[in-house]
């Protein structure tokens, strides 16, 4: 159950490019501990919507707030202090650095905490010192994951984790992103071309199309009426492509 302060609250948020809103009068919220589900069809305002949050695009309308401020004025790097980490569509490596000096590059100062990386993805451990250029793709997405909680981020903001990868891959790790958040009481919005996985992960879930918001329930809710969702609104028949 989300309390009665949301880590993440938008009001009214309209956002795009060149003055062409994507997003219109978005109105969501993320509870402690809680992962929620951005569904939706190419073009539908997902990307947009956490770009927005992360700071990289500038609302047009609306209030954004994390832990109840207002941070519609913060610099994406502000943004970061506050505890907001971005991962976006594709995997932000570097391949001549191994597993253990990801942990070691922090923003301006920022400093990572390895253990935390290790505790919740094991296998990182065994691969510290190995090359991410010589890793998997799924072990290349681990590491960027790993990167992400070591930060120990109030709010995760997770875009395309499949992207390139096999769904079976995403099915081992988006769960550990769950269980982490159940655990640290971090909030997880995340936008996922399967939907069955991300709702199999979510607690609840938002629709989106043609920028603006069509349907709010719980996983559970939305899980049962799967292929309505698929028929009705996404258009497609075992998962939506998503990039918007």
């Amino acid at each position: 159950m989300m309390r009665a302060d949301p880590v993440l609250q938008l009001d009214g948020l309209s956002a795009g490019y060149d003055a062409a809103a994507v997003v219109r009068e978005l109105n969501l919220h993320v509870g402690e501990g809680e992962v929620v589900a951005l569904l939706g069809p190419n073009g539908a305002g997902k990307t947009t919507t956490l770009r927005a949050i992360s700071g990289l695009v500038r609302p047009m309308e609306g209030v954004i707030r994390v832990d109840g401020n207002d941070i519609a004025k913060q610099s994406p790097t502000a943004r970061a202090r506050l505890g907001i980490a971005h991962v976006p569509e594709g995997r932000g490596v570097f391949f001549g650095l191994t597993v253990a000096e990801h942990f070691r590059l922090g923003y301006r100062g920022e400093r990572l905490d390895p253990d935390v990386a290790y505790t919740y993805f094991p296998a990182l451990a065994a691969i510290s010192e190995r090359r991410a250029g010589l890793l998997s793709g799924g072990e290349q997405q681990m590491l960027t994951l790993g990167r992400a909680l070591a930060r120990k981020p109030r709010l995760l903001l997770l875009d395309e984790l499949s992207l390139g990868l096999a769904p079976v891959i995403v099915q081992r790790l988006l769960p550990v992103v769950a269980t982490y958040a159940k655990e640290s009481g971090c909030a997880v919005l995340l936008v996922e071309q399967h939907i069955q996985i991300a709702l199999a992960v979510a607690d609840r879930g938002y629709v989106l199309s043609h920028g603006e918001l069509i349907m709010d329930e719980s996983a559970e809710k939305l899980r049962a009426d799967h292929q309505l969702i698929l028929s009705g609104y996404l258009g497609e028949q075992g998962t939506a492509t998503a990039s918007s």
